[in-house]
């Protein structure tokens, strides 16, 4: 699987970072609705982040092919695109899809390609014409053998364009890709769309509490038949009203217990999602905002994951390029960290698998929020102790496997064996671009140039423990869906931030460095260190930076999975 990671690292689709956003029609959408309903996304109350916008077809409603104007919409909003060109049609219409697709490319150049995570053609087109799509009476679907042909047709018309590196997939229901006759479906996409609504398995014990049993069980049958491809939540939702469907009742309190419990789910898991739906004003109603711009629930995510198991090994794997790109491509990324996604920039050039290699460099912050914007109010919500913890370091070299952990003085070892959390924000700041905003990452950055921020989210249930600061750096051949690339010198500091980093820092206007609390004088790798130990921050978010010292170029893809790469808070 290191080749699918690679080919992220390399990808030229830096802006999928764990994208998450909503489905948008194309039935009475201008530019100024779409422009409108891309901002509100933008602003919901007690949750941000969904800044995505998953589309049907690349054409504007009521005519032949001119180019849907969601995409001027999101080149205004930057808002990132998930592109679909509707399938279940004749070659005649398809060809129409194919029109606007090519026609946006010219039309709108890198200022298009640079949001576009990925192209679906399709949407439920196998659904439909399965059994149960047949028995719902869910109209004209396509076959597996066209659905293959139309994805042939979609990368031929992206070949040698600004899209030519954008994923090809395609969208439908976990059971039909777990249907052994839509192989081929599989076989040609770079990734599988899930649209997956337990509230309509009427067949099921479907009520609330059981939703995400039932939506997670499908992920997990959609995973084993996935051939090795990324699956990304393109459709999910509970209705606020419409009927009950047998345990399943619609209403605005069992909406946010589904909210809770799946969508917050998956961006704990930073599993790609576009929710269904903003707004509407259908019947059953999934709007997640009524008539004005504000949700109908609270969105916030209170907790978050506490252990490896919560996030599968695919999730993450091979989510910006095909799988098959990487086998003999050299990854040349500029001297500058990514517009709007997941890699960092070039600096040091180091192979990282046997014919792939990557160009990256990093420098990394970590952040604790819900502490305000000062040390002296972090220190009044548990932070003191975070900020005053003891700066110790220590390093254990391993050839073949990561050490399992070497305790500091009197504390948690240093691994992940045990509780720990894993950074929800990570974000780079570049010293030579210093009003740039990049947005949330998968991966770390610690150069003399660049540094990341990481928000940890502390749960309350750690309060009267110990947690550690935990970094750690295997050697490259133990790492089965992340890599890393590393010019073999220097090393880094860690220090907390007396502020809270989101998604629109920048160098300019990160938060001031409070205290540094740890250091690695020199990096090697097969090593795990931890940097700082204390009483648990419990309830809190925490931000720290880190540092380049002596020459440090590193870029890492941040990885709980075997072996663990990078930055966690360990308690015990």
């Amino acid at each position: 699987m290191r080749s699918s990671i690679l080919s992220l690292v390399g990808g030229a689709s830096t802006v999928l970072a764990a994208a998450r956003g909503f489905n948008y029609g194309s039935q009475g959408n201008t530019l100024e609705t779409f422009e409108a309903q891309f901002r509100t996304a933008q602003g919901l109350e007690t949750t941000s982040g969904w800044n995505s916008a998953r589309l049907y077809t690349m054409i504007q409603e009521g005519t032949a092919n001119t180019v849907i104007s969601a995409i001027p919409a999101a080149i205004a909003t930057n808002t990132t695109l998930l592109l679909g060109l509707w399938a279940s049609s004749d070659q005649a219409v398809f060809n129409n899809e194919l029109t606007a697709l090519r026609n946006a490319i010219n039309q709108y150049g890198s200022a298009f390609s640079d949001l576009v995570v990925g192209i679906s053609v399709g949407s439920e087109d196998l659904y439909r014409i399965s059994p149960t799509g047949i028995a719902a009476n869910s109209g004209y679907g396509q076959s597996p053998d066209v659905l293959v042909n139309y994805i042939g047709q979609v990368r031929s018309a992206i070949s040698g364009t600004v899209l030519s590196s954008k994923p090809v997939g395609h969208v439908d229901t976990w059971n039909v890709y777990t249907n052994t006759s839509n192989a081929a479906v599989i076989a040609a996409s770079d990734f599988l769309g899930l649209d997956e609504y337990p509230y309509y398995e009427n067949t099921n014990e479907n009520s609330v509490s059981n939703a995400a049993t039932l939506f997670f069980n499908a992920y997990n049958a959609v995973e084993g038949s996935a051939q090795g491809k990324p699956i990304w939540i393109t459709e999910s939702g509970w209705p606020t009203t419409g009927p009950t469907e047998n345990l399943a009742v619609p209403s605005t309190e069992n909406a946010e217990t589904y909210w809770k419990a799946v969508a917050c789910e998956l961006i704990n898991r930073n599993i790609p999602t576009w929710w269904y739906i903003l707004q509407d004003q259908a019947t059953p109603s999934f709007g997640v905002v009524a008539s004005g711009e504000q949700p109908k629930y609270d969105l916030s995510c209170p907790s978050v994951a506490t252990s490896s198991s919560a996030a599968p090994t695919s999730s993450v794997a091979s989510a910006t390029m095909p799988t098959s790109a990487a086998a003999s491509t050299t990854l040349n990324i500029s001297n500058a960290v990514p517009s709007a996604g997941y890699v960092s920039s070039s600096g040091a050039t180091s192979q990282a698998a046997a014919s792939s290699t990557v160009t990256v460099f990093s420098t990394t912050l970590i952040t604790v929020t819900n502490c305000g914007s000062t040390v002296s109010e972090c220190t009044t919500t548990g932070m003191s102790t975070a900020i005053s913890a003891k700066p110790s370091v220590t390093s254990a070299a391993a050839s073949t496997v990561v050490p399992s952990g070497t305790p500091a003085a009197s504390g948690c070892p240093a691994d992940i064996n045990g509780a720990y959390q894993y950074p929800h924000l990570i974000v780079p700041v570049d010293s030579s671009n210093p009003s740039k905003a990049y947005g949330t990452q998968y991966n770390g950055t610690i150069s003399p140039k660049v540094s990341t921020i990481f928000n940890f989210d502390i749960p309350a249930s750690y309060a009267g423990k110990t947690c550690s600061t935990v970094f750690l750096f295997p050697q490259l051949n133990q790492l089965e869906t992340s890599s890393y690339s590393f010019n073999d010198q220097g090393g880094f500091t860690i220090a907390v931030l007396n502020g809270v980093a989101d998604e629109s820092t920048t160098y300019s206007n990160a938060p001031a460095v409070a205290k540094q609390i740890g250091s690695v004088d020199q990096l090697k790798r097969g090593s795990s260190h931890t940097l700082s130990m204390d009483a648990c921050p419990a309830g809190t978010r925490v931000s720290f930076e880190v540092t380049s010292t002596g020459g440090l170029d590193l870029e890492f893809f941040q990885d709980y999975n075997p072996s663990p790469l990078g930055l966690y808070v360990r308690a015990c």
